[in-house]
């Protein structure tokens, strides 16, 4: 399936439009994660702990959306938005919500 930001998709008109789709994902880091992330802000760096529970957590939105596509018959999603939100009491959650239009190609 084509998964796509932009509106449309050069040499594959649109043939039907079959309705928006949205997933979201809810995932916690752990707390070990989240000690060894407090120690990678004190000396600085990247958080690869950080970037794999977001790409974990993307990548299951995605996962979902398309699912829900080729339920409505659809062979590609076009102009996906992807919007990243902590959530929680201390913000120790990640919500990715993933929306887009569910297409037929031709």
């Amino acid at each position: 399936m084509i998964v796509t930001t932009t509106n449309a998709i050069e040499g594959r008109p649109v043939q039907e439009y079959l309705g928006l789709v949205n997933a979201q994902c809810i995932i916690g880091a752990n707390m070990f994660k989240d000690i060894f992330a407090g120690l990678r802000d004190l000396v600085g760096g990247r958080s690869k702990t950080y970037e794999g529970v977001i790409e974990e957590a993307k990548n299951d939105a995605l996962r979902e959306l398309q699912d829900k596509a080729r339920s409505l018959g659809a062979n590609a999603i076009i102009g996906v938005d992807l919007d990243f939100e902590t959530v929680g009491a201390s913000g120790s959650m990640l919500m990715v919500i993933a929306t887009g239009t569910a297409v037929r190609l031709s």
